[in-house]
């Protein structure tokens, strides 16, 4: 079983393990694609996966493979497996292991959270959400206006900076509101926000605050006790684990909603918000993803070592996307999206191509072994109010495995499908 010390993990020797030693850790990186390694800018979609994340799968399945809470070996070590997972995703969050929900992905997970806070919902209350959010924090709020008649109001995207309007955020939070609904980061444009500050305007009026964290959590360590929100989920699978859903509630929350359950099932936090059998492989090797990127740093303890290693692979990510953002903003024809490298964003290029379709641009460079992605990202309306619709954008994000090398085949890349147009 995974243990607080993952074996198999870089040695910290310098403060955080070298980008090659990084890279050593994932198989993916040997794949060839035109002749060409792999350059993988696809991780805002999912990363890839560093071998002892599969090794701890593999272990669970053929080891300890069994349900939970039976009178067996591998049914106890089944359950201990899941709380030392509710531990670790605890100490990435900042959370208590009591507050951290397990489901099969954030989608699902925000709408268990939506009905189960609908239900104290009256016709005439308001739900805030963005148009800069993916619609998973989205679709689950505006199911209420049919299921509750509640309103659901939208804060503005300012198309030009890819930021939020946050005058008029201000504003639309009344005495009517229940729930603000934002993204910490923007999967689409990178656009970090301001979560703190959303919630203080929301639990002034005495609203809930739910946020997005799947395009955050990957490029700075969460802090829910810092963002004050009530709810916080995220995506493993944006960080190097396999595809489960992570969800922090507040334990007051988590012990009062009405979450939708089957009648013999556990009614104590947090189980009383999960359903059904979980996928165990996958939170114990998302748990070991957890575990490796603490294994990059030294530190006393589990939090402190992520810190270091968020510290230190924030500050190449920035230095990559300032080298991407340079390199791709000066090709004649290609327009970029969302805030520059000095804002507060993730390391995640959102661009167009003039003449060339987004998923043709995606398919050339593809050809290159540079994998990137196309279309809307379930971002829809951040594609509507930019008028790129259908098409979308291109998208490349730099991960903890990606080289200064990779982004100037990129540029590269790009620069010759532009000039290919003109």
């Amino acid at each position: 079983m995974v243990s607080e010390h993952t074996h198999g993990s870089p040695a910290a020797a310098s403060p955080v393990a070298a980008t090659q030693t990084i890279r050593e850790c994932f198989p993916a990186l040997e794949r060839r694609e035109g002749g060409q390694p792999v350059a993988y800018f696809d991780g805002p979609g999912g990363t890839q996966v560093p071998r002892v994340v599969a090794d701890a799968v593999t272990d669970y399945l053929f080891h300890h493979n069994a349900n939970t809470h039976w009178a067996y070996p591998t049914s106890a070590e089944t359950d201990a497996a899941l709380e030392h997972a509710r531990r670790i995703f605890a100490d990435l969050l900042h959370a208590s292991p009591r507050e951290i929900v397990f489901g099969a992905n954030m989608t699902s997970l925000t709408y268990h959270v939506s009905r189960a806070l609908g239900s104290d919902f009256q016709e005439g209350d308001e739900i805030v959400v963005t148009e800069l959010d993916h619609h998973a924090n989205i679709a689950p709020w505006i199911a209420l206006e049919l299921e509750r008649g509640v309103c659901v109001r939208w804060a503005s995207l300012v198309p030009e900076t890819g930021q939020l309007d946050w005058d008029e955020l201000e504003s639309l939070v009344n005495a009517r509101t229940k729930l603000l609904a934002i993204g910490a980061a923007a999967n689409a444009l990178g656009t970090v926000n301001d979560v703190r500050h959303a919630a203080r305007v929301a639990h002034a009026i005495g609203a809930l605050v739910f946020v997005d964290g799947v395009h955050y959590a990957p490029h700075a360590l969460p802090d829910i006790r810092a963002f004050e929100c009530d709810f916080f989920a995220c995506s493993p699978y944006k960080f190097y684990g396999p595809h489960v859903g992570v969800l922090f509630g507040r334990r007051e929350l988590l012990d009062r909603l009405d979450f939708p359950r089957l009648e013999p099932a556990s009614n104590d936090a947090p189980e009383r918000a999960e359903t059904g059998t979980l996928n165990h492989e996958g939170i114990v090797g998302a748990a070991s993803g957890v575990e490796w990127l603490a294994s990059l740093a030294s530190g006393n303890t589990r939090r402190a070592r992520l810190a270091r290693t968020y510290d230190a692979l924030h500050e190449r990510g920035r230095e990559l996307f300032r080298q991407l953002w340079s390199g791709l903003s000066g090709i004649p024809g290609v327009q970029m999206y969302g805030p520059p490298p000095d804002a507060p964003r993730t390391p995640t290029a959102a661009f167009t191509v003039e003449g060339v379709a987004s998923s043709e641009v995606t398919r050339r460079l593809a050809a290159k072994g540079l994998f990137t992605s196309h279309g809307d990202f379930y971002a829809l309306t951040v594609v509507e109010r930019l008028g790129l619709a259908p098409e979308g954008l291109v998208r490349a994000g730099c991960a903890c495995y990606t080289t200064a090398t990779e982004v100037d085949r990129l540029v590269e890349g790009v620069a010759a499908i532009a000039s290919s147009a003109r």
